[in-house]
This record gives structure tokens, C-alpha cells and sequence, in this order.
């Protein structure tokens, strides 16, 4: 049987998250603009005036809130006015293309939950997590 090697211990402290100029440390902060969606990034947005890091995920946030309901959006015009036209032509077309629509409304919703879940994480680790397309935007608005 081998000895395991000692467990080395770092003398230095732990290395601490910045502040926030909302007395928050900066990853709890950040985190913090995803948890209500557009709303809580809006407030964090708006107060947050020193930490990049807090200004840059709560921009994201608000971008992504606004992105997702665009689709969905969308996508219910899409359902209505397809779902309608086929249904005059046919109930059971009509009635397959609308469940093929929703099916797809679904996975927007899981891809946008596993989306701002990963959000959430990176942003309390404090990472610039940047989404595509979103993430460019929330990077060039949050360092005005």
C-alpha cells in the first residue's frame, strides 16, 4: 500500500470576489441579475456603476429576456397564422403542423433554461460567459 502525499495547504488567503458599488461581492452580484430575468438585469444595469463584470451579465441577461421573447413571440404568430391556414385545408394537417410548432416552443424554453442556468454558474464564477450573438452585444453596451 502507498502513502499518499501530505496535503498541501497555501498560507496565502483565499482570493476574494471584488465589490460591486451595490455593496454585493461582484459574483453574487452578477448572478443576481440573472435570477428575475429582464428585470433583475434592468436594476443591476442601471445601479451597478464600477464592476465590468456585474454591468456585462446583467446587460446579458436583459439581452437574452428580450431575445427569448422575440421567438416565442414569433413563433406564436408563426403557430396562429400556419395553424389556421392549414386547418382550412385540412383539420388533421392543421392539427399535426401546430403540435410540431409547439414541440418546437419546448425546446426553446429547455434551451433557454440550460442557457441561463449556465449563466447563472458562470456569473457566479465570476467568467464572462458570452453567448453567441447575445454575449457581443452585452460586451459592447455594458462598457459604456
Amino acid at each position: 500500500m502507498q502513502n499518499q502525499p501530505p496535503v498541501q495547504v497555501s498560507s496565502q488567503p483565499p482570493v476574494q470576489a471584488g465589490k460591486s458599488s451595490t455593496g454585493l461581492d461582484e459574483n453574487v452580484a452578477a448572478l443576481l441579475s440573472y435570477v428575475l430575468t429582464w428585470l433583475s438585469g434592468l436594476v443591476f444595469f442601471v445601479i451597478e456603476k464600477d464592476s465590468r463584470l456585474v454591468r456585462f451579465h446583467a446587460m446579458q441577461s436583459l439581452l437574452l429576456a428580450v431575445a427569448f421573447a422575440v421567438v416565442i413571440i414569433a413563433l406564436l404568430i408563426v403557430s396562429f397564422i400556419v395553424g389556421f391556414v392549414l386547418s382550412q385545408i385540412s383539420a388533421v394537417l392543421g392539427g399535426l403542423v401546430g403540435m410540431l410548432i409547439f414541440l418546437l416552443e419546448i425546446v426553446v424554453f429547455i434551451a433557454a433554461a440550460i442557457g441561463w442556468i449556465m449563466c447563472m454558474v458562470k456569473a457566479y464564477q465570476s467568467q464572462y460567459f458570452k453567448l453567441p450573438i447575445i454575449g457581443n452585444f452585452a460586451e459592447k453596451f455594458s462598457t459604456k
